[in-house]
C-alpha cells in the first residue's frame, strides 16, 4: 500500500536549516554579509598644565670632564708589628670605632715571658750597680786616707762604669719588651669605622701583615683625573658637579682644592682633588666618580632624563603639537651634572611644550586635550564681608 506523504531524503535537512537560519539573521538585519558595527572613537589624552613642562633656555656648565673614585683623606692601614697569632677580632666591616678602641688582639704569652726575663735582668744590674757604686766610694776614701793605691781606685771607677752600662742596657731591654706587649693590641688611630678586616682568630700574623682598614667616612673626597689637554682651564676654587656610582639620583657639588703639578707619565691626565661642598655626601668610599669641572656656562635647551624615552643610542620626546602627541627624536649634548639635566641640540625649540614623565602606552599622532588651570574660586569669607559692609 502506498503511503500519500512525501518523503523528504535525508541530505536536504541541513539545507532547510541555513535557509532558515539566513532568514533569520536578515529580519534582524544582520546578514552574514552585513557590515560590521564600527569601533567607538577612541578618547583623547587629557593633559593637565603640570603634565608639560615648556622649553627655554637655561644656563649650562661647560668645562672638561673628570673621572675618579672617592677617598678618604683619612685612613690607615693597621699591620702587625709583632709575629704572633690572632686571638681576637673585635669590630666587623662597618662598625664604627672611636680613637683608642681595641680592635684586635694577638697572643703576648711570649713577649710577657721576655718582659718578664728583662725586668729580672734590669733588678739583677741595678744591684750590680749599686755594689759597684758602693765600692768605688770605699776605694776613695782609702785613697784619700793613703791606704790604697790609684791603681785600685781607677778598677773600681771601671766596675762602676761596666755596672751603669749593664743597667742602662737592662733598662732599656725592659722598655723594648713593654712596647712589644702594647704592640698586640691593635687600636683605632682615630674616630672612624672599620672599612676592611684582613684577619680572623688563629690566623698568624707575621710582621707587616695587614690586619684591618680604619677609614674616617667625614673625611671623603673626590680624587678626579682631567685630561692634560684641558688643564689651562683649570684653576683653585672651581665648582666640580659629579655623580657618584650608586647614588643615581643624587648630583653632588665639590670645589677644587688642589692640582698635581705633573702629569701622569703614562695616561697624561692631571690628578684634582675635589672636597664636597655641602653636607650632602655618599656613605661609602672606593665608589666610581665623574662629572665636569665649571670653567664657563652657556646658554642652552635643557631637558630632564625623565622626559626622555630611550631606545639604544636614540633618545626621543613626546611633544605637544597642537591637539595631538608627536614623538620627536632628539640629538643629546653633554650632562649637566649640576642641574642633572641633557642639552638639546636638535630636535626642539624655545617654547616647545613637551611631557615631563611620558609613559610607555602613548602612540605617535595620539589626539589630546590640554587643561589649563583653572582660575582660584572666591572664598566663601569674601561675600560675607561684603554683605557685612553693607
Amino acid at each position: 500500500m502506498t503511503s500519500n506523504k512525501t518523503r523528504f531524503p535525508l541530505t536536504s535537512r541541513p539545507l532547510a536549516l541555513l535557509v532558515l537560519a539566513a532568514a533569520a539573521l536578515t529580519a534582524c538585519g544582520k546578514g552574514p554579509k552585513g557590515d560590521a558595527p564600527k569601533a567607538a572613537a577612541a578618547a583623547p589624552l587629557v593633559l593637565a598644565s603640570e603634565d608639560v613642562l615648556e622649553m627655554g633656555l637655561s644656563e649650562h656648565a661647560n668645562g672638561p670632564v673628570i673621572t675618579g673614585t672617592i677617598q678618604p683623606e683619612r685612613k690607615a692601614d693597621l699591620r702587625a708589628e709583632v709575629s704572633a697569632v690572632v686571638l681576637q677580632v673585635l669590630k666587623e666591616n662597618g662598625e664604627a670605632v672611636r680613637k683608642g678602641d681595641l680592635i684586635v688582639r694577638l697572643d703576648d704569652t711570649a713577649i710577657r715571658d721576655s718582659l718578664a726575663s728583662a725586668e729580672e735582668a734590669a733588678r739583677a744590674s741595678a744591684q750590680s750597680f749599686e755594689q759597684a757604686e758602693r765600692q768605688l766610694q770605699r776605694q776613695k776614701t782609702l785613697q784619700g786616707q793613703g791606704m790604697t793605691s790609684m791603681q785600685g781606685l781607677e778598677d773600681a771607677e771601671v766596675r762602676r762604669n761596666n755596672a751603669q752600662s749593664d743597667l742602662v742596657a737592662a733598662r732599656a731591654r725592659v722598655v723594648t719588651a713593654r712596647q712589644q706587649l702594647q704592640r698586640t693590641e691593635v687600636r683605632a688611630p682615630f674616630d672612624g669605622i672599620v672599612s676592611e678586616r684582613k684577619v680572623s682568630p688563629g690566623d698568624t700574623a707575621q710582621i707587616g701583615k695587614e690586619l684591618v682598614k680604619v677609614i674616617d667616612p667625614r673625611s671623603l673626597r673626590f680624587e678626579g683625573l682631567v685630561t692634560a689637554d684641558r688643564m689651562s682651564e683649570l684653576k683653585l676654587g672651581q665648582k666640580v658637579f659629579f655623580r657618584v656610582n650608586g647614588y643615581a639620583q643624587s648630583d653632588f657639588e665639590g670645589k677644587v682644592r688642589r692640582i698635581a703639578p705633573a702629569a701622569n707619565a703614562a695616561t697624561r691626565q692631571v690628578e684634582l682633588l675635589v672636597d664636597f661642598a655641602g653636607a650632602q655626601q655618599p656613605g661609602v668610599a672606593g665608589l666610581y666618580a665623574e662629572g665636569r669641572v665649571q670653567t664657563q656656562t652657556s646658554s642652552a635647551l635643557m631637558l630632564t632624563d625623565g622626559a626622555l624615552q630611550r631606545e639604544g643610542d636614540k633618545a626621543f620626546a613626546w611633544r605637544v603639537d597642537g591637539s595631538k602627541l608627536a614623538r620627536t627624536a632628539l640629538k643629546l649634548g653633554a650632562r649637566d651634572e649640576r642641574l642633572g639635566q641633557y642639552v638639546v641640540e636638535s630636535g626642539l625649540k624655545a617654547g616647545d611644550l613637551v611631557l615631563r614623565h611620558p609613559g610607555s602606552a602613548l602612540q605617535d599622532g595620539q589626539a589630546l586635550e590640554l587643561k589649563r588651570a583653572a582660575a582660584p574660586a572666591p572664598t566663601a569669607s569674601a561675600p560675607a564681608s561684603a554683605a557685612s559692609g553693607q
